[in-house]
């Protein structure tokens, strides 16, 4: 075969002088990009680094998310907890992350690709799992109250991470989830209409009564866009591969039941920390647990 080199370089036939000058090359170009940390194993175990930096969730006296406040955004895991059949397991606990695209060592210059979130399962306050909630206009301010049907902006949280926001749009043939083919939820730069959402309350039959009345942090809610009016989802069957394994993949869609109720997968908790306490505040190693009694509801 003509494409098959059967002599190596030692051995002076052919391009004999170009083969030795071109593994020379090479040698010298992978010991430069590795005194430098430029190889591809270097820069992803910096990257893992980076993103699991813990972050310190806000505090609240009385219960209420406010502009402002670091949260994470977590979605309790399906409490039947049988295995209905080989690899049918229960969907577990999950944190909204960031998921960085993955590293391009063969061409550093290129432009960024979008960078999708995912559904985690390490629940712990770090670079990749908090944001903030912002004001969407001029009518709020940081301080104020977030209410029931008021649009905000979810906001990385992490300096390093630049201002990014969760971001969705209707469904096109090119813009869509990878597995699910559902709407797409990923962060943005630039801040615009495509990137408001509110709260709803998880009982339809209350919304009206909810409606302007203060959230909760720590209790059940609907993530819901307010363009496309679909709500934040937990896509239970589908995964993404990522630095960290295999995590759920998000997507902007409603499920609802035979009762037009939204389902487990579209509901949302705002998690704050608790005074006095570094930790993650709520137990969501196994799901169904009750909350602390410190935690439950006092308004």
């Amino acid at each position: 075969m003509a494409h098959v080199r059967t002599y190596n370089p030692s051995v002076r036939v052919g391009n004999w002088n170009e083969d030795i000058q071109l593994e020379e090359d090479t040698l010298k170009d992978f010991l430069e990009r590795r005194a430098n940390g430029q190889l591809l194993i270097q820069r992803s175990s910096g990257l893992i680094g980076k993103m699991t930096n813990p972050i310190q969730l806000s505090t609240t006296s009385d219960g209420c998310i406010r502009f402002g406040d670091t949260v994470m955004v977590v979605n309790r895991g399906n409490p039947d907890r049988t295995v209905y059949g080989i690899g049918q397991y229960p969907r577990d606990d999950s944190a909204l992350a960031m998921h960085m695209p993955d590293v391009d060592d063969s061409n550093p210059n290129a432009p960024a690709k979008m960078i999708l979130v995912t559904g985690t399962k390490k629940l712990s306050p770090c670079f990749r799992t908090a944001f903030r909630i912002i004001p969407a206009d001029d009518y709020a301010k940081c301080g104020d109250k977030l209410r029931y049907g008021q649009a905000f902006c979810l906001q990385t949280a992490a300096p390093e991470a630049g201002e990014l926001y969760l971001f969705s749009d209707v469904v096109l043939f090119n813009r869509c989830t990878e597995k699910s083919r559902q709407q797409i939820v990923q962060l943005v730069s630039e801040k615009s209409f495509k990137t408001h959402w509110q709260i709803e309350h998880k009982n339809p039959l209350l919304r009206l009564e909810y409606e302007h009345e203060p959230v909760i942090a720590n209790e059940e809610m609907i993530f819901q866009h307010c363009k496309t009016h679909q709500n934040l989802c937990v896509e239970e069957h589908c995964f993404t591969p990522t630095l960290y394994g295999n995590e759920y993949e998000i997507s902007a869609h409603t499920n609802l039941d035979s009762h037009k109720a939204d389902k487990p997968v579209n509901r949302w908790m705002l998690v704050l920390a608790v005074a006095g306490d570094p930790n993650y505040p709520l137990c969501l190693t196994e799901t169904g647990d009750q909350y602390p009694a410190d935690m439950q509801k006092s308004v």
